[in-house]
C-alpha cells in the first residue's frame, strides 16, 4: 500500500514537471482556453491580437450592442468581459508606462 502511494505521488510530480501544471488543474486550463476562444470570436480578433486590436474591436462591438442602439445590457457585459479576459492574457508592458 505504501508503494502505491509513493508511486502515485511520483506520477503526480512527474506530470507537473512534464506538463507544467498539476493534474487537477487540467480542467480549469481547458475551460479557460475555451473561454478565451469564445471571447476572440465575440470580438472578432485573432489569437495573436495586440492590445490596440482588442480595444478597437471592443469599441466597435459596444457601438453595435449598446442599449441606446437596440442592444441589451447583457451584451455589453459580455463584450466587457471578453475584452477584460483577452487583455488580462496579454503580457504586460510596463516599460512604456
Amino acid at each position: 500500500m505504501t508503494k502505491l502511494i509513493w508511486l502515485a505521488a511520483l506520477g503526480v510530480v512527474a506530470w507537473r514537471l512534464l506538463v507544467g501544471r498539476w493534474p487537477w488543474e487540467s480542467g480549469r486550463h481547458v475551460a479557460r482556453l475555451r473561454a478565451q476562444s469564445q471571447a476572440r470570436v465575440l470580438l472578432g480578433v485573432s489569437k495573436g491580437a495586440a492590445r490596440t486590436d482588442i480595444v478597437d474591436a471592443h469599441r466597435r462591438l459596444i457601438a453595435r450592442v449598446h442599449p441606446d442602439r437596440g442592444g441589451t445590457a447583457e451584451q455589453v457585459h459580455q463584450a466587457n468581459a471578453a475584452r477584460d479576459m483577452l487583455l488580462e492574457g496579454l503580457p504586460s508592458d510596463t516599460a512604456g508606462a
